[in-house]
């Protein structure tokens, strides 16, 4: 009983800071179109970019250790 409600509990906050979230990027939308527009291009930007080099470097590190696994 305890584990389903802390269960819960965890969905309702996700749930609450979602829809804060959305709120609050409405908001900015509303008030300030132009700079919110910009801001969300280079965050969606930052992410894309990260996410590239975070493939690149596995991809690096994975061919490493196949390549130590080999010399064992």
């Amino acid at each position: 009983m305890t584990h389903s409600s802390h269960a819960r509990g965890n969905i309702v906050a996700f749930l609450g800071i979602l829809a804060l979230s959305a709120l609050t990027m409405v908001w900015l939308f509303w008030h300030y179109p132009v700079k919110t527009l910009i801001a969300t291009v280079a965050v969606l930007a930052a992410l894309g970019v990260s996410a590239r080099l975070a493939r690149s470097v596995e991809s690096d590190s994975a061919a490493e250790m196949d390549r130590s696994e080999r010399s064992v």
